[in-house]
């Protein structure tokens, strides 16, 4: 097996749910975090929100306060690209778009050092398509977290044609240092854990169209019936509508199967803005404590 080279300094660009999680998780096991994002005040942001799910650990009596207090010292903001060029790996975890992530790409890759791995969060995008628009594709992986990143405890890893096994090493025993297990799937569409996931997730969305049954109906069914910690449309809220539709057109477009047609139902939430969680309203109502049912 080739030798994995020693990551350091782990830089994060996007600071939301997703790149936040990960700063968190990278700085808890003793790297440094670079988090960094177009929008500053994200950026702000998000280490203000890893201060705080620091601080709650340490109330918690899951983290003792000084390992703590270290962790928060690791995340810094990287205000301009320039500052990601001491980075050893970098995590691309924007939203789940391919023009963005490409533009993300070729923008960074301008600063990196050359034995740098560039690697993307992508839930369900070719690994090998991403790779070929940067400057490295032999050192370019995709680690795909979980999400909540420091609660769920997968790592998916994912090699384009071109990543080599230097490149493949590092990224596992990154994954396994900060306290994942990693499983490594082929580069094809939505790799394994959303393969299967998200078409559960969109049959569900078409038993409530097809009026079998309604949200809660559903939802219990599936908690209940199939020992499921959520069921799968308040799941759907939680991941983002607008991401499931994503994930569910990679599959359809990428597999040229009619099993994954994506719901005309979770179209026309995410027509209407209805995205879930993150937006207040999806297949519930999140205005509402206990939230309601939308249908």
């Amino acid at each position: 097996m080739p030798k994995a080279n020693k990551i350091s300094t782990v830089a994060v660009i996007g600071a939301g749910q997703m790149g936040t999680g990960i700063s968190e998780v990278v700085a808890k096991h003793g790297h440094a975090a670079l988090v960094y994002d177009l929008d500053k005040s994200r950026i702000r942001a998000s280490i203000e929100a890893s201060a705080g799910y620091f601080r709650r650990q340490v109330e918690t009596g899951k983290m003792p306060g000084e390992a703590a207090e270290e962790a928060i010292s690791r995340i810094k903001g990287a205000f301009s690209l320039q500052d990601l060029a001491s980075a050893d790996l970098v995590v691309e975890a924007v939203s789940e778009n391919e023009g963005i992530k490409r533009k993300v790409f070729t923008d960074v890759c301008t600063v990196l050092k050359p034995d740098a791995i560039l690697a993307t969060n992508t839930s369900s995008l070719s690994i090998t398509r991403l790779a070929a628009s940067t400057d490295r594709p032999n050192r370019f992986i995709g680690i795909h977290f979980m999400n909540p990143v420091p609660v769920m405890k997968l790592v998916e890893l994912v090699r384009g044609i071109g990543t080599d096994q230097e490149t493949f090493a590092t990224a596992k025993d990154f994954a396994q240092s900060i306290g994942k297990t990693v499983t490594v799937s082929e580069d094809f569409p939505a790799f394994i854990v959303n393969r299967v996931l998200i078409p559960m997730i969109n049959e569900a969305i078409y038993t409530l169209y097809e009026g079998v049954g309604n949200v809660e109906a559903i939802d219990t069914g599936m908690k209940l019936g199939a020992n499921h910690p959520m069921g799968p449309l308040e799941l759907a809220d939680f991941i983002g509508l607008d991401t499931c539709l994503s994930i569910m057109q990679v599959l359809h477009e990428g597999l040229a199967d009619s099993k994954y047609r994506p719901c005309p139902l979770l179209v026309k939430y995410v027509e209407a803005g209805w995205l879930g969680r993150k937006a207040q309203r999806g297949f519930y109502d999140y205005r509402y404590v206990p939230a309601r049912p939308t249908r």
